[in-house]
């Protein structure tokens, strides 16, 4: 291999490995933004129906039936 071909192959290399990189942090952002909303649902559905039943005791205590 000429000096020529041995540089390009580094060039190549390089340029791909930075590439991977910036893939790399597009692809844990995405994940990041995957596990917050799973967060949210997951707390959603735990604490959500707490919600529902205050509003519905609340809404119950208006009308007078309670």
């Amino acid at each position: 291999m000429s000096e020529d071909d041995l540089l390009q192959k580094n060039i190549r290399r390089t340029t791909a490995q930075q590439a991977l990189k910036q893939i790399r942090t597009i692809v844990d952002a995405e994940n990041a933004e995957d596990a917050a909303k799973a967060r949210a649902l997951r707390w959603l559905i735990r604490y959500g129906w707490l919600v529902v039943l205050a509003i519905v005791l609340v809404l119950a205590r208006l009308i007078g039936a309670i």
